[in-house]
């Protein structure tokens, strides 16, 4: 974990993996007494949805709140958690939605407004991130039951306690062209040492003498993470790492950037491996590796596309395609014959309703999925590519330019960058702590065992 990011999520959770149904508790019979017949006990109510957990500064949080918090998590992850993995996880729970409440209350004393239109266009981003159509993520959380407040609330508060931090920077916030210069000489100089592309997922621990809960809660994420749940989402959820707003993403960090603790883990982890808990100042780091390089040498290709999709009118069945679809394929097949520049490929892609972007955006060949880079690494500039069918349309890619170049070296903006997530990471970490010491915050007994 970076020595800097010590600081709460705000994180928008990502919940587009399919939702798998817990399994239900089973209530086992009671001990029954010699010669008295068996009598099964009845299953233990649940709690009232309005039970009160905890009062900050005078605002409630209730067990709806925790249990719509918890139904967002088993969604997103698309995995069966079993009743007692959320037992274990409702502490942690609890203490995200205490910050969280900070947070907002922050937001409403700097009388910071964060506008539908905001969370409106925040949520059709993740939709189109996703290729999912308009309110689709809506209608997929009504019928998960999860109320659509749950993560409206995640993504106002993301979004107001970003402009809270750029209010509390102010002028600190501007970077100068003196400090770019200084980090370029910083990274001269860790030419040749180790990098690593990797992500996190930070656990505090309040009181470093009690830290079971934090660890059972800590080995039952990586249980999740290890069972195929998406490090991202799970990262988005619970980190409690500023890097929580990437889905826990730290990007390409060195070695002195990072714990000794967590560098003596990572040297060592294959790419793609989930860590055991590694126990840091503050608390628990689970990481992962995505690449690791060194500094100031990786020579990658660059790839400029462009793309035209022929939509298809309902998902494809292979074994019976619509008239439409089998059209679809012509088209496409003659486009390959007529279409000789990536001006004339994004034309047609306009001519047909954009429903893919024509400029994907310049790639780097050797990070693409293997499926995607095979089409790719063969073909000529200029080139369309065969069709690529999938169940939602047939989409043709085109290479416009091709180049080499080291990605290990940084460019002005990037560092910019870089320096101002450094300075963001501090203000929130400093901000949040000041929040916490001067709030009255009053746990509940009916959420003490959670917390204990």
């Amino acid at each position: 974990m970076s020595k800097t990011q010590r600081t709460a999520p705000t994180a928008l959770a990502a919940l587009l993996a399919l939702s798998v149904a817990a399994p239900a508790a089973l209530a086992h019979p009671a001990p029954a007494h010699k010669n008295v017949p068996q009598k099964a006990a009845a299953p233990a109510k649940p709690p009232p949805e309005d039970q009160i957990l905890a009062v900050i500064n005078g605002q409630v949080l209730t067990q709806r709140d925790v249990d719509n918090r918890a139904k967002l998590f088993v969604l997103s992850t698309g995995l069966p958690v079993s009743p007692d993995v959320m037992n274990r996880m409702r502490g942690q729970i609890i203490h995200q939605l205490i910050d969280e409440r900070l947070k907002t209350q922050e937001m409403l004393k700097r009388h910071i407004n964060v506008e539908p239109e905001q969370i409106a266009a925040a949520i059709s981003n993740i939709e189109q991130r996703n290729g999912m159509p308009k309110n689709a993520l809506r209608d997929r959380l009504a019928s998960d039951g999860v109320s659509l407040t749950t993560l409206i609330d995640q993504i106002r508060v993301q979004i107001g306690w970003m402009q809270v931090l750029r209010e509390q920077l102010g002028e600190g916030g501007r970077i100068t062209a003196t400090q770019i210069a200084q980090r370029e000489q910083a990274l001269q100089a860790e030419q040749g040492r180790a990098q690593y592309m990797m992500s996190e997922i930070f656990v505090p621990v309040a009181d470093p003498r009690h830290d079971e809960n934090e660890l059972t809660f800590t080995r039952t994420i990586i249980t999740q993470l290890r069972n195929g749940a998406p490090f991202p989402i799970v990262a988005a959820q619970f980190s409690q790492a500023q890097s929580a707003l990437d889905g826990g993403s730290m990007g390409w960090v060195q070695e002195d950037n990072l714990d000794p603790e967590v560098v003596n883990i990572v040297r060592q982890m294959p790419i793609g491996a989930i860590s055991n808990p590694i126990q840091v100042a503050g608390g628990f780091v689970i990481a992962t590796v995505q690449a690791k390089r060194v500094v100031g040498k990786q020579m990658g290709t660059l790839v400029a596309l462009r793309q035209a999709f022929f939509p298809f009118d309902a998902p494809l069945n292979p074994q019976n395609p619509t008239p439409q679809q089998q059209a679809s394929l012509q088209k496409a097949t003659q486009a390959i014959q007529t279409i000789h520049s990536c001006d004339a490929l994004e034309a047609l892609n306009k001519s047909l309703g954009e429903k893919r972007p024509s400029n994907p955006g310049t790639q780097v060949l050797e990070r693409l999925a293997p499926q995607m880079r095979s089409v790719i690494e063969p073909l000529p500039v200029n080139k369309v590519s065969r069709p690529l069918v999938s169940m939602d349309g047939i989409a043709l890619l085109m290479v416009c330019d091709r180049q080499q170049k080291n990605l290990a070296q940084q460019t002005p903006g990037e560092i910019a960058d870089q320096l101002m997530n450094e300075r963001v990471e501090q203000a929130s970490r400093q901000l949040q702590r000041d929040l916490q010491r001067r709030s009255i915050i009053d746990i509940r007994p009916a959420a003490k065992p959670a917390l204990n």
